[in-house]
């Protein structure tokens, strides 16, 4: 009986050592996680800038004592700023060999996701589907009334985003072929895209998207009868994507490599998912900086 009695308390306080070395573990991991300090500064593609956010804010619950800042200010800005050395994180809808003036050997490009971008118009528009000519030939001036390419009389207000938008940069890449885009309003930010085209009769624009879901008074066109889908991205049938880039100057180290990782992590892939983005995963197809696209 003393036996017995001698063994079970050996068993116990071997259980307990074990259960108090996994607790000191997690105590370690958690008091690691909080005991991260540091400012993360993004800037940039606006195309980017609602994932970011979001992303930015389950990290902050992971990580409090980092502050995370996500701006936008176009691709151009952010590639700018970040060779610049004054953010953390340039956030790009394009690559940086694309930039005229950016030292591209100089900076570290982190994909995180692919964004899909589609043309869009005010729902009085009763054009649903546009070839790529025809879609080529509003941006360029050649047709100026809806009624040119099936709709009804009524004059083709084009909302365009300025010279440094990567949107912008991915849009034209893959439908002006190098023709100079008429003279048009422009506009910094996706999100004032989005309003303007909403409150505009016949206007015609571009948008990321997570931009166009769940949006009644604006509606994304087909391209030759290919809808704008994740799907139809991830093999290249819809032909208006890129990547979206954060870039930093040099390795990323610290908090800014802790929150990059964030956008890899399996949770996270479902809200890339509900915010319109393709997790890198998904896609079958690569691209290059000269747009050049092959199959993974």
């Amino acid at each position: 009986m003393r036996k017995w009695l001698v063994g079970l308390l050996a068993v116990a306080a071997i259980s307990g050592a074990s259960l108090t070395s996994t607790n000191l573990g997690t105590s370690a991991s958690a008091a690691s996680k909080s005991s991260m300090t540091g400012k993360v500064l993004a800037v940039g593609s606006t195309a980017l800038q609602p994932l970011a956010e979001q992303v930015g804010q389950r990290f902050n619950s992971a990580y409090p004592s980092v502050q995370v800042t996500i701006q936008g200010g176009g691709s151009g800005a952010g590639l700018t700023q970040v060779q610049a050395g004054s953010v953390q994180i340039g956030n790009s809808d394009v690559f940086a060999e694309e930039k005229s003036g950016i030292d591209a050997k100089s900076l570290s490009d982190h994909r995180v996701a692919v964004v899909g971008i589609a043309p869009v118009v005010n729902s009085d528009v009763s054009v649903r589907n546009l070839t790529r000519k025809q879609l080529r030939g509003i941006f360029t001036g050649k047709y100026t009334n809806w009624n040119q390419v099936g709709g009804r009389n009524e004059k083709i207000v084009i909302i365009n985003r300025a010279s440094g938008s990567g949107t912008r940069a991915v849009f034209e890449s893959a439908i002006l072929n190098g023709a100079s885009a008429v003279n048009a309003q422009e506009q910094d930010s996706n999100g004032t895209v989005q309003k303007i085209v909403s409150t505009t009769p016949g206007s015609i624009s571009y948008l990321a998207f997570g931009y166009i879901k769940g949006q009644n008074n604006l509606r994304a066109l087909r391209l030759s009868k290919v809808a704008p889908t994740a799907k139809n991205v991830s093999n290249n049938k819809w032909p208006i994507w890129g990547y979206e880039h954060m870039y930093t100057k040099g390795k990323a180290r610290g908090a800014v490599s802790k929150y990059i990782q964030y956008f890899h992590k399996k949770s996270v892939r479902s809200l890339i998912r509900q915010l319109g983005y393709i997790p890198l995963s998904s896609m079958k197809v690569d691209k290059d900086a000269n747009g050049a696209v092959t199959k993974r």
